[in-house]
């Protein structure tokens, strides 16, 4: 199993954690994660990452496919993979209507299918197999509809690409998951459970089947982002998730378009997902992290052992599970509190993951370096 370290994208001043980059580099972190919403971007943080280190990774998460044409992504993905000796990694996704429409000023029209276009379009300039010629419903090159000249014509990139880059998508929704598996090389689900790849399974099986040519999970990586922080007070350590999983199942979209809402629906959290979204719309943020009140059947409680060497436990949050500690009901991911001498017992899980091919990287959202080196002497 491979380890990422995501580093998201700005708030009102933007700052890259050079020295946790430097040091997931150090430990052997394989890849690093920018992205982008409607303020800083994620392909010009990503640059300055390559340019700073030597051996990590660099890949968006995502590049919003309304921000670039599929050929100007392309082109950007080319020249990053070039001037990085082969380091960049694409990630792609539609992003959501609010954003589209609001900030782009485009339409939301079938994102599905503005997604697998801009996949394709993106392969045949990257491929240099001929001059790059499209007919989809987004994208059509040359151009020849209304207002065109006439006097375009296909072309084919002057710079050439030297390997094949790899693709990722944001998706979850099974339709989306599917198109990964048959056009990309791995996807980003969030709040994963690493039992529980059953829920990805038929919609990546059936991806699969599609890409054809012995395509398999051994060639398709799953890559969860999971949450790691180190506190030795576990009420600290879960707010910030709270805080975060608010914001999406909450807020990240309108009442009837969130895709996160839907995803934690699916899951079976559907009545939590919406009482936390109506607190949150209703402008009751912090009530939407602290009481998305859930059935006591469903609590998971896991303590293990109190910390020896270290004044701190590690807090790692995975798996959409319901989590009752200290009387806190909340949808969340499934939580564990344990010192870092007994972290590989909690780790197990999502090693186990790995060999079965369920999960071929953990992207961790960390801001400790202790986390990072605690992971990375347990799964490494």
């Amino acid at each position: 199993m491979k380890l990422g370290l995501t580093v998201g994208y700005s708030g009102r001043k933007l700052t890259l954690p050079m020295p946790m980059i430097l040091e997931a580099e150090k430990l052997g972190f394989d890849s690093c994660w920018t992205a982008e919403a409607y303020g800083s971007d994620a392909v010009t943080t990503a640059a300055y990452i390559l340019a700073k280190t030597t051996k990590i990774k660099a890949g968006t998460a995502i590049m919003q496919l309304a921000a670039r044409a599929p050929t100007m992504a392309a082109m950007t993905a080319i020249t990053l993979d070039q001037l990085s000796e082969g380091r960049f990694l694409v990630g792609l996704g539609p992003s959501g209507p609010q954003v589209v429409e609001g900030w782009y000023g485009s339409s939301y029209e079938k994102p599905l299918t503005r997604l697998r276009e801009y996949i394709e379009v993106m392969r045949l300039v990257i491929a240099r197999e001929k001059p790059v010629e499209y007919s989809g419903h987004f994208y059509q090159l040359p151009y020849t509809g209304p207002g065109s000249t006439g006097l375009g014509k296909p072309l084919k990139s002057i710079l050439h690409c030297e390997r094949p880059i790899p693709f990722y998508t944001a998706t979850l929704q099974p339709k989306a998951l599917a198109m990964s598996a048959e056009l990309c090389d791995g996807f980003f689900p969030i709040w994963m459970n690493p039992e529980r790849f059953d829920v990805f399974e038929p919609a990546i099986k059936e991806g699969l089947a599609k890409a054809g040519n012995g395509k398999s999970l051994k060639d398709f990586d799953v890559a969860p982002f999971v949450t790691v922080i180190v506190n030795d007070d576990l009420a600290i350590a879960r707010t910030p998730v709270k805080h975060m999983m608010a914001l999406y199942i909450g807020g990240m979209g309108a009442r009837d378009k969130n895709f996160y809402n839907a995803y934690a629906t699916q899951l079976g959290y559907g009545d939590a997902a919406k009482k936390i979204q109506d607190l949150y719309l209703d402008g009751k943020k912090d009530e939407a992290a602290k009481k998305p009140a859930l059935p006591e059947s469903q609590k998971i409680e896991i303590t293990l052992g109190a910390p020896r060497s270290r004044p701190a436990g590690l807090v790692a949050y995975h798996g959409a599970r319901v989590v009752t500690l200290k009387g806190d009901e909340v949808l969340e991911n499934a939580t564990v509190l344990v010192d870092g001498d007994r972290i590989k017992g909690l780790l197990e899980r999502w090693v186990d993951a790995g060999k079965k091919h369920h999960v071929g990287s953990m992207l961790l959202g960390a801001g400790q370096p202790e986390a990072l080196r605690i992971v990375a002497e347990a799964v490494l």
